[in-house]
């Protein structure tokens, strides 16, 4: 959320960038089969919930991230565009919230799950008393292991028959403070969780639609608290050895 308020301008100018080149390379190469990457936070805010893909641009956007969801919807539309006029077969997904190994852990650009396990491990190497989690614990997030969207990506390049846009999700939403706790257990800080309510939740509930993608025969195989589990130990194997604690400060070299 974060990130998305304080940049628009790189977040519209560098998606709208590598896109357009992309794209349009692929097809000046003969590339018959793409995946374009949208983003479920690209719906619209009040969007009918699970939202399914027909809701796209179908009301007002999240005001914390326009300028992103601009951007991916013109990369959308340029897919469909290429496959109307040059018979294409690109294909366009809209990932719930992702997280697994090779994540970023920096606090002012991660997402939910990512700065959750930072946060409660550098509590628990404090000895803390608490952690603190923006918003009030009540937004409803579905989080996908990135291994889950690979496997979905792969049938869909291989599916002659897969076109227009798929949603991939588990189809099962988790508030942030249900994440929280659930975060907090497997990285073993023993603290307590302090909501911070001067910050923003975002939009209150996004839980997609999976019907279509699931219709195909595919299905995610990584359980929530199994992937958070491999999430801290890759986060353990490539960060906590940089970590350096001064007084009430955490460094990261």
């Amino acid at each position: 959320i974060q990130a998305n308020n304080r940049f628009p301008a790189d977040f519209i100018y560098q998606n709208l960038m590598i896109q357009t080149n992309i794209i349009h390379a692929a097809f000046l190469s003969g590339v018959k089969k793409l995946i374009f990457f949208g983003s479920g936070c690209i719906y619209p805010r009040y969007a009918q919930q699970p939202i399914k893909e027909e809701y796209l641009m179908e009301g007002a956007l999240e005001e914390t991230n326009a300028a992103f969801s601009i951007a991916k919807i013109a990369g959308i539309k340029m897919c469909e565009s290429y496959n109307k006029q040059y018979g294409t077969r690109y294909v366009t997904v809209m990932p719930t919230n992702l997280y697994g190994p090779c994540d970023s852990y920096d606090l002012e650009t991660s997402h939910l799950l990512p700065a959750l396990i930072r946060k409660a491990h550098e509590a628990k190497i404090r000895k803390d008393n608490t952690f603190i989690v923006w918003g009030d614990g009540s937004a409803l997030r579905d989080f996908l292991y990135v291994d889950d969207l690979a496997d979905a990506c792969i049938m869909l390049l291989e599916n002659e028959s897969s076109e227009g846009i798929y949603n991939i999700g588990t189809g099962v939403d988790y508030s942030s403070r249900a994440l929280s706790e659930n975060v907090k257990s497997i990285v073993g800080f023993n603290g307590d969780i302090r909501f911070d309510l001067s910050k923003p939740n975002g939009v209150e509930r996004k839980l997609l639609s999976v019907e279509k993608i699931t219709a195909l025969g595919w299905k995610p195989k990584i359980p929530l608290s199994e992937g958070i589990l491999c999430a801290y130990q890759d986060f353990l194997d490539r960060y906590a050895e940089s970590c350096v604690i001064q007084g009430e400060m955490t460094y990261w070299l």
